[in-house]
């Protein structure tokens, strides 16, 4: 029914209709209107309900007070006690709860009427709108009722309306707050007098955090609960550190004195951006594993390497149900409402190959970001809005009221495990310092921080309250106090003293990464496979069940590789692909591969998953190899590079045993994620110790397709490359690519994997490698020229990538063959000095070395290479490629067709191009016509 449905003298025919349904199947209509006849009925004397009986004006009132009960529930948050500092002060009333919104009037309080949420179930509507405003509109405000899911609805109603959203705890419990809050607060007061002047990002103002999150994790161990792993910014992170994971206060307080902590090896990081893990026991002696993420300050980054970590864990479990692994994401209110992450995270929440069981997320909501008001760094009445998207509860709670706080704690944490789904507490707090210790935030905020100056802290008040019931005593209140302060001052003189840094604080190679080295290495890899089992691979890939209608292009395609592989033929490079995931699948190392269209493949390549074209039912052939395989995981990715990114990096942070890939549409578009890329893949091993296998494939290539489907920007990845950080790849072969899949599992070390693969080569006719290079061979950092004489070459060119199959067409079509040699560099980081050297000083009577690229001077390879080469060599190689350019490419083919075929030219050394503009945007080709000249 219509919410705006009234019953009255114009609708007696919808009331006697729906009357009629009713008493046949209560579940057939509207609950408005089921509660409107069960009241109506318990409140005659009569048997039943006829025609002429219907009193119309009860109808109509008992209908509007149907309509004001779910109004409240609606909207009751609006008149919610939430704000501590009353800087928008709790409204008594609004117009859409006005009695006369709803056809009411004063008249009517007195008079009874039928509602579920009173007992017995008969009140007056002065007692109703009671009733309604205590559960709905005191210090929690809900919102839920844009949930279309009746039985979530009813469920939450089940669990706030009998005892109207007030917790009712125990002795022990508030005594267990008020420990937390003491814990919480003198921390950071200690922090405070004795490291003056250090920013901390402390979390005064918002400590019932420290109780929030503790009532979360206590409860979570009568749900079994192993695993929780955290993500937050760096506000309130040492407290949680220190309070939550138990993170000793001498590690602590030795980063403030400047210690480095001792990590695996690296520039290590400040201390509010550092992670941790432990084990925590519960009261009632359940264990249960935290770990908080680390997180640089670009603050919701963290949220899907998060949801990465937990699905990992949860798989390691075999966690089906997604129970016992939980990720809680704690947030700014600002960065909420804010940052693209967060609505892309909160997407991934029921995806098939995302999907962790429910995420609680937690808003430390201080109203303010930075110096910014909400008003201006919003457009939504809440920070919380986003999460509408996905219909999940928002819990609204005054963070000045523990009780409060910690009951929406409770019921946010039974609604995740009963439903499965994301929840959202926003508890609303205040900031007592500046952004930092040092920052003067009456700057720009003089009358919030007018109203915080002398603000009675949390723990202060609640300690009041207390004491004012008689639940604890004004020495009980003292002794807990100089206890956390005897036991800090304690640790502070010995770690100020002796400033030794204490070890072991960023374990990053326990548990299951136990075995492994944070140490690169180019020791060969034997990534061969045995004829027979390549054959066993292909045949059983070729089959599909009894009944399925496979697209007849697709089994043309498997058919014609199992032919390729009877003959021993050339293999191309989805073939190539669809082995090396297969090998590893029977040598039990499970893969996982994930990016938008990756099951087809960008290009059309892949069809790793087979749809029935008349059921639409999907088939997985590599499922199907071997009744004992490793599982594979292949899914098409929302739309998003950042969210997926980050998911996939940090699932291989928790499982080096399995191939992990993410794949961008086209390599163009990872700059999408260059967070992820930037503060986690490419450093987290420096800063924070933590080693990743990641495996990224970013189609690249210049083939007129424009400036946004050429580059894959190589030349970024590259001037992140330091330290044996990440591996940077332009295979150039199916057979290739083969070996650097499998090497990626074979080594006793992990580092990202960066790929450049091809778009073109995917169908080029000289792109294939015969299966016994599958057999024999391993991946090569270097391919030597396997036609040339050293003795007679005179000129060397250097490449990398797809440009290797335009240089040797135009040199054979120039008759070049004996005079230059190609040398395809594969590797480019870390660079493979002593194999590029021996490769190179074979070549005794070159006179012209070169490098070639396709790419534009300022991009691609060319700096990164050119001063290793010389340093390498003894002198400089010439350049031959693109010009330099702001756009990767240019966006016209044919422009793109007369660039591609003079620096082939001039690279094989058949003709000098012009070196003038060609159009007025762009000059076709810079070439150095000495050595060392760009």
């Amino acid at each position: 029914m219509n919410r705006s449905t009234v019953a009255n003298r114009w609708n007696l025919d919808l009331i006697e209709g729906n009357y009629q349904r009713w008493r046949t199947d209560p579940a057939s209509v509207d609950e408005s209107w089921r509660l409107f006849f069960e009241g109506y009925e318990l409140g005659q004397s009569g048997d039943g309900m006829g025609r002429a009986d219907v009193d119309l004006d009860a109808a109509r009132a008992q209908a509007a007070v149907t309509r004001l009960i779910d109004a409240y529930r609606e909207i009751g948050h609006y008149l919610a006690d939430l704000d501590p500092l009353k800087l928008n002060p709790a409204r008594d009333s609004h117009e859409l709860l006005d009695l006369a919104a709803f056809g009411l009037s004063s008249a009517d309080l007195d008079k009874p009427f039928y509602n579920k949420l009173s007992d017995p179930p008969h009140s007056t509507l002065r007692e109703l709108i009671a009733v309604l405003r205590e559960t709905y509109c005191r210090k929690i405000g809900v919102e839920y009722m844009h949930i279309r899911n009746v039985e979530v609805r009813r469920w939450l109603q089940s669990r706030m309306e009998p005892n109207r959203n007030r917790p009712n705890f125990d002795l022990r419990k508030k005594r267990r707050i008020i420990l937390k809050l003491n814990a919480a607060e003198l921390f950071e007061s200690f922090l405070h007098s004795h490291y003056i002047g250090q920013k901390r990002f402390s979390l005064e103002g918002g400590e019932m955090l420290i109780p929030l999150l503790d009532s979360v994790i206590e409860g979570s161990s009568k749900f079994g609960v192993r695993e929780i792993v955290i993500g937050m910014p760096h506000r309130g992170r040492l407290n949680v550190l220190a309070n939550i994971l138990n993170k000793p206060y001498g590690m602590i307080f030795s980063e403030f004195e400047g210690n480095l902590p001792e990590t695996v090896g690296g520039d290590g990081d400040v201390k509010y951006h550092l992670g941790f893990s432990a084990d925590h026991v519960t009261t009632d002696k359940h264990s249960i594993h935290l770990s908080l993420t680390p997180n640089p300050s670009h603050l919701e980054a963290v949220n899907p390497v998060v949801e990465g970590r937990v699905r990992a864990k949860q798989r390691r479990f075999k966690d089906r149900d997604r129970k016992l692994g939980i990720p809680i994401l704690i947030h700014g209110d600002a960065a909420f409402a804010g940052q693209g992450l967060v609505p892309e995270t909160l997407n991934l929440s029921q995806l098939p190959g995302y999907r962790t069981g429910g995420t609680i997320h937690i808003v430390v909501n201080n109203q303010i970001g930075f110096t910014t008001a909400p008003s201006e760094g919003r457009s939504t009445r809440y920070c919380t809005d986003v999460a509408k998207m996905i219909e999940v509860p928002i819990f609204h709670v005054n963070g000045e009221d523990p009780e409060a706080v910690v009951y929406v704690a409770e019921l946010a944490l039974e609604f995740r495990e009963t439903f499965g789904q994301d929840v959202v507490i926003d508890m609303v707090c205040y900031r007592r310092h500046g952004h930092n210790e040092g920052d003067e935030p009456a700057f720009t905020q003089p009358l919030m921080y007018g109203k915080i100056k002398d603000r009675m802290t949390i723990r202060e008040l609640y300690t009041e309250n207390l004491v004012m019931t008689g639940e604890l005593s004004t020495d009980e209140v003292e002794t807990i106090a100089e206890t956390f302060r005897d036991k800090m001052e304690e640790v502070y003189k010995e770690v100020h003293e002796s400033q030794t840094p204490p070890k072991h604080l960023q374990p990053g190679f326990g548990s299951h990464w136990q075995g492994f080295t944070p140490h690169y290495s180019f020791a060969p890899t034997e990534t061969g496979i045995p004829y027979e089992t390549l054959a066993q691979m292909t045949t059983a890939m070729a089959v599909v069940p009894a009944g399925f209608t496979a697209n007849p292009k697709v089994e043309r395609i498997y058919a014609n590789r199992v032919k390729i592989m009877e003959a021993k033929g050339g293999v191309d490079w989805a073939f190539a692909e669809a082995l090396s995931f297969g090998s590893l699948l029977l040598e039990n190392t499970p893969v996982r591969l994930s990016g938008q269209d990756s099951r087809r493949g960008t290009f059309s390549q892949r069809h790793a998953v087979i749809v029935d074209g008349l059921t639409g039912e999907r088939y997985v052939p590599l499922k199907n190899l071997a009744t004992e395989q490793a599982e594979i995981c292949i899914y098409d990715s929302l739309l998003s590079e950042s969210a997926v990114l980050g998911f996939d990096y940090g699932y291989s942070l928790d499982e080096p045993h399995m191939l992990i890939l993410w794949e961008a549409q086209f390599g163009d578009f990872a700059n999408g994620a260059q967070v992820i890329i930037d503060q986690f893949i490419a450093s987290a091993e420096s800063k924070w110790g933590r080693a990743s296998g990641l495996v990224m494939l970013l189609p690249h290539g210049y083939e007129g397709q424009g400036p946004e489907h050429s580059s894959a920007r190589l030349e970024r990845f590259l001037q992140l490359c330091a330290e044996d950080n990440i591996q940077v790849v332009t295979p150039s072969t199916p057979a290739q690519y083969f070996h650097l899949l499998r090497r990626q599992v074979r080594r006793n070390f992990r580092k990202p994997l960066i790929v450049m693969t091809p778009k073109s080569l995917l169908r080029h006719k000289l792109a294939v490698s015969p299966v016994d290079e599958l057999v024999s061979n391993r991946f090569n950092e270097v391919i030597d020229d396997p036609g040339a004489d050293p003795e007679r070459i005179r000129r060397v060119v250097v490449c990398g990538g797809k440009v290797y199959y335009d240089l040797i067409a135009k040199r054979e079509e120039v008759g070049k063959t004996r005079d230059v040699a190609i040398i395809r560099l594969e590797q480019l980081y870390p660079f493979p000095e002593e194999t590029l050297k021996a490769t190179l000083s074979r070549y005794k009577n070159v006179r012209e070395w070169v490098w070639a690229q396709e790419e534009s001077q300022n991009m691609g390879a060319w700096t990164f290479v050119a001063p290793r080469l010389q340093e390498l060599m003894g002198f400089p190689f010439q350049y031959v490629g693109r010009d330099a350019s702001a756009s990767p490419a240019t966006g016209s083919h044919s422009v793109h067709e007369r660039e591609q075929n003079e620096l082939v030219e001039a690279a094989i050394g058949s003709a000098i191009p012009h070196l003038v503009h060609a159009h007025p945007v762009r000059p076709a080709v810079a070439l150095s016509l000495k050595q060392g000249v760009s």
